[in-house]
């Protein structure tokens, strides 16, 4: 626990005089004040971010956590949980959604099994997984202390090691059946909103799951109602990855590295991290919304406007990849486009 005490210790406050700084230089380029929107906005959070006039996003990576849920067991999934590890040797092949969206975003992958229920043959991922999945939160915690201290330091190891290769820009995508249950308890708890207002259909449940669901993240709510903090409830009714991903988020705000959240789960996973490290959430930046009507409540409760919404629900990242080229272009705005005095253009006459 000292480590993680010290890891929020490291998450400073940023600096307003970057925002002011950052905004007079977007005034001087060669355009009407404010003309490029959100663009503007955005250069101005990567560079408060990062600290810096000249922010930039080169090495840019996404990690993928994997775990399996107990809660499956309640057949809250339209899909059995040995996809979990199935489709981690897909993200290893270079097959799935994310592994194209980040190629083409030229950024990293990083796949990490946190607890895949079964073993992943070959190479291509980093093993750090902590048990064969978490337990059914519905019949105790899903996971002890000592394993929930683990998920998150193993996050932010992955944070500082990423750092110190030289990587700027971070997200965290998810692989895990069952984790859109977890992630619904989690914000029904925090948000203090009801579960029939939060559950969504995940991997496409029919009405008749949608409703088995809506019952157990409930009665879940019902039994973990006593949460008392952030670790508390991801130990109650969280996942290995999301601690796993609540970890990465800490570090990488310590980092100077600017959080993108991709979807519902990564954005349950930094309620948890908000609750752990409040301070971690000016360091955030919202991809996206997806179908998932948590997503949503998640987002207004953390207080972030996402970038894209397409009614995207995949995970693993992808919305945050699809947003990578848009944040270059903010810090290549700032970078490269003239000024009014450098182009020799008359400004505004009032």
């Amino acid at each position: 626990m000292k480590k993680l005490k010290q890891a929020c210790a490291n998450v400073k406050p940023l600096d307003a005089g970057i925002r002011r700084l950052v905004q007079k230089r977007l005034d001087s380029l060669t355009k009407p004040p404010g003309s490029l929107g959100q663009l503007e906005e955005l250069a101005i959070r990567i560079a408060e971010i990062q600290g810096t006039e000249s922010p930039h996003v080169r090495n840019k990576l996404v990690v993928v956590m994997a775990a399996d849920h107990g809660v499956c067991e309640e057949g809250v999934s339209a899909y059995p949980s040995a996809v979990t590890a199935q489709m981690v040797k897909n993200f290893c092949e270079g097959g799935a959604a994310i592994n194209v969206l980040a190629r083409h975003a030229s950024a990293r992958v990083l796949v990490v099994d946190m607890g895949v229920a079964e073993k992943i043959s070959g190479n291509g991922h980093l093993n750090y997984r902590i048990a064969n999945g978490t337990s059914n939160f519905l019949k105790g915690a899903a996971m002890t202390e000592e394993q929930a201290l683990q998920s998150v330091e193993t996050g932010m190891g992955i944070a500082d090691e990423a750092a110190q290769s030289g990587t700027d820009l971070i997200a965290g995508g998810d692989m895990g059946i069952g984790n859109t249950t977890s992630s619904s308890v989690i914000t029904s708890l925090i948000t203090k909103t009801p579960a029939a207002d939060v559950v969504g259909r995940g991997t496409g449940i029919g009405n008749e799951v949608l409703e088995k669901k809506i019952r157990v993240v409930h009665e879940a709510v019902r039994l973990h109602s006593g949460w008392r903090d952030g670790m508390d409830l991801l130990c109650r009714v969280g996942g290995f990855e999301i601690g796993g991903l609540a970890g990465l988020m800490i570090g990488v705000a310590g980092q100077q590295i600017p959080i993108i959240l991709d979807g519902f789960i990564a954005t349950a996973a930094a309620l948890i991290t908000a609750e752990i490290c409040p301070q971690t959430k000016a360091y955030m930046i919202a991809a996206h919304c997806s179908a998932e009507p948590g997503h949503e409540l998640a987002l207004r409760h953390l207080g972030l406007e996402p970038l894209l919404r397409w009614n995207m629900r995949l995970g693993e990242g992808t919305g945050a990849a699809l947003v990578f080229p848009l944040m270059e272009a903010a810090c290549r705005i700032l970078a490269e486009m003239a000024t009014f005095e450098s182009a020799q253009i008359a400004g505004k006459l009032q």
